[in-house]
Parts: C-alpha cells; structure tokens; sequence
C-alpha cells in the first residue's frame, strides 16, 4: 500500500490483457487495464439494435473486480454494423466497425446503455479507438466530435465523477494523425472542449526506439499546443516497439535486458515527459506474431515490469537532466536514492555520482559501482543505488 500521496502510483502502469474476459491476468504488477480486444467493443455487444450480449464485459469486469483492479478504461466504440453509415470489410474488429453511425441517436443511447449499467464499476470512458486510421474509423472529424461532445454529456449526467477520454490518434503515420487530429481539436473546441483525459498511441515504426516515441509525444503535445487545448492529463493508451510498418519497414523482435529495458524506460519516459499513464499492448497468454516485445509469464517483458515496481512504484521522482546523450533520473523513497540513466541514442559516457554503490540492469545483473567513475550507457537503463 502506497502512502505517500505525492509518491508514484502503480496507475502509470497500465495493462492490456489478452483474455482477461474470459479469466486471464497478469502475473507482472501493475495499477490500470484498458479493455481493448476483449470482444467489448459496441460492434460486439449490440449485435441487433437493443439487443445486448453482455457476456465479455461482465466476465472482465468480474474477473477485474477478484483481482482487487478498479481503473478500468473502456473503450465505446466501434460501430455495430446495422447502426453503420457504410460496411467494409477491413474494418476492425468487423465490418462495419470503422463508419460513423448513420443515426447518432444510436450513439446515444449505447452510451447510456453502458454508463447507466456499468457506471458504479466503470470510471473511465474511452470515445475511440485511432480514430485517424481508416481500418478503425471512416467518419470525419466533426463527427467524432459531436459524438465525443454527446457521450460527455451522457456521461457527466449519470455519473459525474467518471472521466470522458478523448479518442486516441496512432502517431506512427504522422500524415493519417495530421489530416485528423488538428480538425478534430478545432471542432472540439467549438463544443467547449468536452474531455477530461487527452489520449494518444505512440507506437514508432518497427526499427523505433524509446527515443523515437519520445519525438512521437513531443509531436503530440506540440498540437494540443498549437490548437490551444487545455492543459489535461495525457494517457497514451497503447505503446509498443518492433511491431512492422508503416509501409514496407519491418518489424524486429526484441529479447533480454533489451525487451526489459524497453519496458522500464517506456514508464520513466512518461514522467519526464508529461504523460500521466500508458497502457502496454499487450499482456498475452503465449507469444503473439506481430509484436516486437512479448509480454507474458516468464518473459522478459515480464521482468521489466517487475523492475520498474521496484525502481520506480512508491518513490519520489526528483527530476531528469541530461548531458552529451546521458539520460539520468533521480528517485528517492525512505531516505534512499538512486538514479535511472541511459543513452538517449546508442551509447552515451555518464560519470556515477560520488556516493554511487551498486549499478543494476532491468533483469537484476548487479555489479558494484565506483563512485565518479565513467561509464558507459546504452539505450537499456540502468539503476544506480548511492548511499
């Protein structure tokens, strides 16, 4: 139990989790799920209008609630496909999902459908998901935002302390995220800015590296900037690495200190730069194809989570400063601290501070450490421990 209210909490770290409908979880720790590819989206409940399969939704929120887990963040959409405007057959997670309704009455009332059946077990609401990819939305942005703008007055009536999170835009086709999300904001605006959580994707491309996320946030925040958004927490509501495209860029897998290194930087990356909390994709039951990190029992991934509880969870965050490529953040918790570092970009020479006494990977490799020594970073962090 965390006591210090002003110290990290296990929210930064959320979780998609394959199978959590049916009784999967976690073995790694960490403090928010979001429901996504959990067969509850609106195209997968409503399978006729007014007619309602509930079965995914309850069995993950049951399941959620044996686990002790209360932030939950679900996702509304997608378009059922007698509610669509239009039907295609690439459209996730079937087709039909990506139009805008035909009848936003339909919008309407799915959404008080939920908060007025879920509302004492469901805190967060998610309007989309990468409404700027066709493959998940086909409708404009004035669209998006007048649903938006509905589903926060649903919301807000029926229970006033949920929080409404804004669509989340993937990063990664920078050309996809500019044709939509600054219309969006502008027409957001014009119906008085009706969110409570910014959300983004920050996936880079399949060579990407941490460092290249970092650039994917900075884009981010310079448009909320830009369209003069009010200043709100930002969740990135699903990151990975190595998985393949855009285009013809291959995806990588990535193993070892590497996967865990990814893991823990990922996490302390938010909170220099300003993103409240992000949910990994994905807590898997066994390796899946497509993504560069697996995430499940046993895997490295796995480790890195459990560093990261142990490096960052519960302590003070101090601040970050870097030098010539040396990335290094300071944490304190009971009167011991203790620096994370790395190499922003291959590798980098960083000088331990004088009282330095143990250096440590994501995978607990512990070496003593000199003080005022050189040494040298990579990219995979590092923990310093000082007396």
């Amino acid at each position: 139990m965390i006591e210090d209210p002003n110290a990290i909490q296990r929210s930064l770290v959320g979780l998609h989790i394959e199978g959590a409908e049916g009784g999967a979880w976690a073995s790694a720790p960490f403090g928010a799920l979001r429901l996504w590819d959990n067969g509850t989206g609106w195209s997968q409940i409503e399978l006729e209008k007014g007619e309602f399969k509930w079965d995914n939704l309850e069995g993950v929120l049951e399941n959620a609630a044996s686990k002790g887990m209360e932030d939950i963040l679900y996702v509304l959409g997608t378009t059922p496909e007698w509610a669509a405007q239009e039907v295609n057959d690439v459209d996730y997670p079937q087709p039909g999902a990506a139009s805008a309704p035909a009848d936003l009455d339909d919008w309407d009332d799915w959404v008080t459908e939920v908060v007025t059946r879920f509302g004492d077990r469901i805190d967060n609401y998610q309007i989309w998901n990468e409404a700027n990819l066709v493959n998940f939305y086909r409708g404009t942005p004035v669209e998006m935002a007048e649903m938006t703008k509905r589903a926060y007055d649903i919301i807000k009536a029926n229970d006033p302390d949920a929080r409404v999170v804004a669509p989340s835009p993937s990063t990664r086709l920078t050309a996809s995220f500019d044709r939509f999300f600054p219309e969006y904001l502008t027409e957001l605006e014009k119906l008085g800015w009706p969110v409570d959580v910014w959300a983004v994707h920050t996936y880079p491309d399949g060579q990407g590296t941490p460092s290249d996320r970092a650039l994917l946030i900075e884009k981010f925040t310079d448009t909320l900037a830009a369209a003069g958004a009010p200043e709100l927490p930002i969740w990135d509501t699903e990151v990975n690495y190595g998985i393949a495209g855009p285009g013809d860029i291959e995806g990588r897998e990535i193993t070892g200190s590497d996967a865990a290194g990814d893991v823990v930087r990922t996490y302390v990356d938010d909170l220099r730069l300003g993103v409240e909390r992000s949910y990994w994709y994905i807590w898997s039951l066994a390796p899946l194809e497509f993504l560069g990190i697996q995430a499940f029992a046993g895997s490295d991934a796995e480790q890195g989570f459990f560093a990261l509880d142990n490096w960052v969870i519960g302590a003070s965050f101090d601040g970050c400063s870097e030098n010539a490529g040396a990335v290094a953040c300071d944490f304190s918790r009971d009167g011991t601290q203790w620096v994370v570092a790395w190499a922003s970009d291959g590798e980098a020479t960083y000088t331990t501070p004088e009282n330095s006494q143990l250096i440590c990977d994501p995978l607990a490799n512990c070496e003593e450490a000199g003080p005022s020594t050189d040494i040298t970073l990579t990219q995979t962090p590092i923990r310093v421990y000082l007396q």
